[in-house]
């Protein structure tokens, strides 16, 4: 039989900053989405769940995650720039056909920076740039 983690949200033993671009990416991607969901929720209410999805997915994509980096580089203190640089400048070749590759590094950009800030508890800053976003990017 296999050995499973005990689920911890606030596992101590993870440390943010020596976690890899593309891992904090890949669970800020998840913080992201579920905070659009959760604002489409409350700006829609209760409509059948794949109307729900098409308005999500317009917003969890490279363009717009890229049009969100635009606005939010003018708010970001240096840490959270330092992170958002690391999550950008680490992308791979493989970009969506959907997006460009700007978009799609700066989209990881974000996602990294989000991932981050989940890690590090910061939950308040986390609703924070995402409200500055829904304020400033067309959604």
């Amino acid at each position: 039989m296999g050995e499973y983690a005990t689920l911890n949200l606030w596992n101590e033993d993870i440390k943010p900053k020596q976690l890899s671009p593309a891992t904090l990416a890949f669970v800020g991607d998840a913080v992201f989405e579920l905070l659009v969901r959760e604002y489409i929720v409350a700006k829609n209410g209760s409509m059948p769940v794949a109307k729900l999805h098409k308005k999500t997915v317009k917003h969890v994509c490279a363009s717009w995650q890229f049009r969100a980096s635009i606005v939010l580089e003018k708010i970001l203190i240096e840490d959270e720039l330092d992170i958002y640089r690391r999550g950008r400048n680490s992308t791979g070749s493989h970009v969506p056909r959907n997006s460009t590759p700007k978009e799609y590094r700066a989209a990881t950009g974000v996602e990294c920076l989000f991932g981050f800030l989940y890690f590090n508890r910061n939950i308040d800053r986390l609703h924070e740039l995402f409200n500055y976003i829904i304020k400033h990017v067309d959604i």
